[in-house]
């Protein structure tokens, strides 16, 4: 019934159904990551892999996964600007708060069957003797829940408004969440530091030695190096001798992970 509907809208308010489904689906990605990843601990992207068993390595995977929902959440945000004319008709505000309501159920109900029982790569509670009965008490609360309000809110046929207000209350939850998933966890203490092409060796070891640090790993180039840093240790040392970018936060040390040799 409801795709029934989805198929028959108006081309105008079409953009607004992806809109809002986009945002729901990003604001679903990091409500899990901030509190099951950050707050609670109770897993990371990977905890349910052997393979990959380092904190470090399991706060990169987080940091990427973060990404990628910063990635949808510009990109609903683009569409609602593009069809921010559409958020002024009859019926604007039920399109956007059912199509979230819908993306952050579908979230929780793809993260389940997928990452959970397909794959594998982490359970709700790692540490629990039940991971099932988590698992399922989870999806039902955000997943099946939510899709079940969205689908009968999508189902109704009587006008709702105009939706600007539900566009700016989605927009500012994704800016907000955005910086929320960005910040370090509380035992990670690990600052990723790119220098310029060109900056030697003895600068790099003074600027840490000034911090009072410890080097964890570089990569190949000497572009690229990661520190352990005490907490009350002023990171602005290092631009004064050849870096471009310090970084203490989960999206900084994935993305800049990537050109680790």
């Amino acid at each position: 019934m409801v795709i029934h509907q989805l198929r028959t809208i108006p081309a105008e308010m079409r953009g607004l159904w992806w809109a809002g489904g986009l945002l729901g689906f990003a604001l679903s990605g990091f409500f899990d990551g901030i509190l099951l990843h950050q707050i609670l601990q109770w897993h990371h992207l990977l905890s349910g892999l052997e393979s990959v068993s380092s904190l470090e390595s399991l706060v990169i995977w987080d940091g990427l996964f973060h990404a990628l929902m910063y990635v949808l959440a510009v990109w609903g945000i683009a569409l609602l600007w593009r069809h921010r004319q559409a958020s002024a008709q009859e019926g604007s505000r039920r399109a956007l708060l059912a199509s979230a309501l819908i993306g952050f159920g579908l979230w929780h109900l793809l993260d389940a069957v997928v990452s959970h029982w397909l794959l594998g790569i982490h359970r709700i509670r790692m540490d629990s003797e039940t991971p099932l009965a988590w698992d399922l008490a989870w999806l039902f609360l955000f997943g099946v829940l939510f899709l079940y309000f969205g689908w009968r809110l999508a189902s109704k046929s009587d006008s709702s408004g105009g939706g600007r207000n539900i566009a700016i209350t989605l927009v500012v939850a994704a800016l907000a969440a955005a910086p929320i998933a960005a910040l370090p966890p509380q035992d990670v203490d690990t600052t990723v530091v790119l220098f310029k092409p060109g900056t030697s060796s003895a600068q790099i070891f003074s600027a840490l030695a000034e911090a009072d640090g410890r080097l964890v790993w570089s990569n190949d180039n000497g572009t690229l190096w990661a520190f352990e840093l005490p907490e009350e240790a002023n990171s602005r040392v290092f631009y004064r001798h050849g870096a471009v970018l310090v970084s203490r936060s989960l999206l900084g040390a994935s993305c800049l992970t990537w050109t680790r040799a």
